[in-house]
């Protein structure tokens, strides 16, 4: 790997959130949640925000928490892929 590309990997966004949809072909939609302080009020507050992630080979399902990085324009949504698996989902 050259040190551009080192240098570029270090640069992207990365997000970690749960897959909530894996019925569309090579996608995943990832919901990552987040909590912030409200400018005016100061109280805590949870925001979420739906992600479209390019799933090469289908192998992440629901309920799997994963790790996604941003990436080129894949399609008209999705600009983000999958980069790891960080918990299976359970049984319920």
């Amino acid at each position: 790997m050259s040190e551009a590309q080192v240098q570029r990997e270090k640069n992207t966004r990365t997000l970690v959130g749960r897959v909530v949809s894996d019925k569309r072909a090579k996608t995943v939609t990832v919901l990552v949640e987040s909590r912030v302080k409200h400018e005016l009020y100061g109280k805590i507050v949870g925001q979420s925000r739906k992600y479209h992630a390019h799933d090469e080979n289908g192998e992440y399902k629901m309920g799997d928490t994963v790790e996604i990085a941003e990436s080129r324009p894949l399609s008209k949504t999705k600009n983000w892929t999958v980069t790891r698996l960080v918990q299976k989902a359970g049984l319920i």
